[in-house]
Parts: C-alpha cells; structure tokens; sequence
C-alpha cells in the first residue's frame, strides 16, 4: 500500500493511506536520504510504501518515495547532523512575534534562506496583535515593510481576536502549509482559531520570563475542512542551516540575488569588493542594511568555518 505520513514520532509513525484509512506503522531496516545524516529519515509529508500485518495490528514502512522538496535545519548547535522538519510541501509559513517571545530577525531569515534554498514558497505571519503598543506597532510597520520589499508576504493576525484569520484561511486552501517558529508564537492556537475541531493543546507563556512552552511535541499533518493540509511543528530555539554550500548564501536572499549580477566581480561576496552593486543598492537604501548584517552574521556562523576546515584537511 502507499500513503503519507502524518505523524512520526521516531519510532512510530502515523501513515495516512490512499483510501484515507489511518495505520500505525513502524520502519523496516535502516534508511538514508541522499547520504544526509538525520535525526529522522522519514518526515511528516513523505511518501510512503508499507505492508499492513492485520493480525498485528500494525504496519511497516519498506519504502520512502522520492520528495520533490523539504526543509531541514541543523539538529543541534554546531552539529552535522540535520533534522527534516517535512517533506512535499507548497507553502511554509514562519510564525512571528513581537513581543512573549520575541522573534529575532536573525531566526526569520536563516529560516527564509532555507525555504529559498528548497525552493518552498514562505510568508511570514506576524500573531499577536493584540499585544501591541505603538512602539510595537512602529517596529511591525518597518518589519513588514522590509519583507514585503525582498518580496515576502506578510500577514498580521491575532489568534486571540481573530484579526484577519480570513486572509490567513483563505492563503492555506488547497495547499499542504508548514507552520514553523519559536515556542509560544502561538502557532497552535491559530491552528485552533481557524479550524476549531483539530483542538490542539495550547500553555499559557512561563512565568516572568514570558518564555514559550512547547505544546507540539512532534510534527503533525492535519485535512483542513475547507481543503489542504496544514502542519504543526514542534517549537524551534535556533535555526541553524545545513546542506548547502556557503557561496550559495546570498542567492538565497532575493532582493540581493536581483543585483548579483551586475557586480564587478562574477565571486563577488558582496562584502569588500570593488563595484559590487549590492553595497551599491544598500547605500542607497533599496536592499534593507537589517537584511544584509544578517547575511553577513550567516557568513561568520561557526558551521561554515567548521566546513571550510573539513575541505581543506581533505
């Protein structure tokens, strides 16, 4: 039989099959993706082939069928390991908040880098409206304005409220959705809100520090009523990025990939070079200097020194 897997919790996995029937299913023997060392070589949205033991009462996964994309991030700090948050998706939505907790915009664009990389369409989602003041309000103003300029839609919503659920409902149909970011950016309670019969457990913030607490232990595909797909992940702390090589970094940030071309130099790192027209575009303020000094904190990541060290010792 084929299907999908909509839940893995490592050594279970939850395979939604062609016929819609739900089986509990476990792995036959060791599998490897392309030779990438992973935390999980099945992932929410694989394709799969598996036997169902009737007697049993349980299935075996043989086979993963190829994926057209995924999104990966390193599993640890420093580590070469990755971990495949899901596979054969169409859209990916990054989760941001302003405010308990705050996402940093050095997590929004090593994510929006991976999801350049894999070619994954990704808006971003700025939850929690409700909570703003005007200082707040004029830091979403120049944030969306940044976005919306390197070509991303941005969407504003409060999952408490309901403030523009619509919009964000309408942009998920028919599509499979991945939702990604920081514990307590509220990702489950929008879930909730726009499709009440999923019911996902949701925690208040902790404590004085107003720190997410994860409600989503694993990734989980859920049929929305009004068609598509959407997953739920597990909270991330860190993004860190994998699986593709560190010349490639700036390409994967559209608004600079527009003018690469026209640099002096066709190795231009865009960093200290003569006639680089993308210094040039941020001098006259059309590519965002909050952009490029993330680009620039990507460069000096301790994986891509570590990298550089490994092929030189080769």
């Amino acid at each position: 039989m084929q299907g999908v897997v909509i839940k893995s919790t490592g050594s279970w996995i939850t395979v939604q099959s062609e016929d819609e029937n739900i089986y509990n299913c476990k792995l036959k023997g060791k599998f490897r993706i392309k030779g990438i060392k992973t935390t999980n070589p099945v992932a929410v949205g694989d394709n799969v082939v598996f036997d169902y033991f009737e007697d049993e009462k349980i299935g075996s996964v043989k086979e993963i069928l190829p994926r057209y994309n995924y999104i990966i991030r390193k599993a640890t700090k420093l580590s070469k390991v990755s971990h495949i948050i899901a596979a054969n998706i169409d859209q990916a939505f990054i989760i941001v908040t302003l405010a308990y907790p705050r996402t940093s915009t050095g997590f929004i664009d090593r994510f929006l880098v991976t999801t350049e990389a894999y070619h994954i369409p990704a808006s971003i989602v700025f939850n929690k409206i409700d909570l703003y003041d005007d200082k707040l309000q004029k830091i979403q103003d120049e944030l969306e304005e940044i976005y919306k300029n390197a070509g991303y839609k941005c969407l504003v919503v409060s999952a408490l409220r309901g403030d523009n659920l619509d919009e964000l409902k309408s942009s998920l149909i028919n599509k499979r959705t991945l939702l990604s970011g920081h514990s307590g950016v509220g990702k489950s309670a929008l879930i909730n809100a726009i499709e009440p019969r999923i019911n996902l457990k949701t925690k208040e913030l902790s404590g004085y520090h107003k720190v997410g607490l994860h409600t989503t232990t694993f990734a989980e595909m859920h049929r929305l009523s009004f068609g598509g797909y959407i997953i739920d992940t597990p909270g991330i702390k860190e993004f860190g990025l994998i699986d593709f090589s560190r010349k490639e970094i700036a390409e994967r940030f559209p608004e600079m990939r527009k003018y690469m071309h026209e640099c002096r130099f066709s190795n231009c790192t865009h960093i200290h070079e003569p006639g680089c027209a993308v210094i040039k575009k941020i001098e006259q303020g059309e590519i965002s200097l909050s952009r490029y000094k993330n680009y620039l904190s990507i460069l000096n990541d301790d994986y891509w020194k570590q990298a550089e060290n490994d092929y030189r010792l080769k």
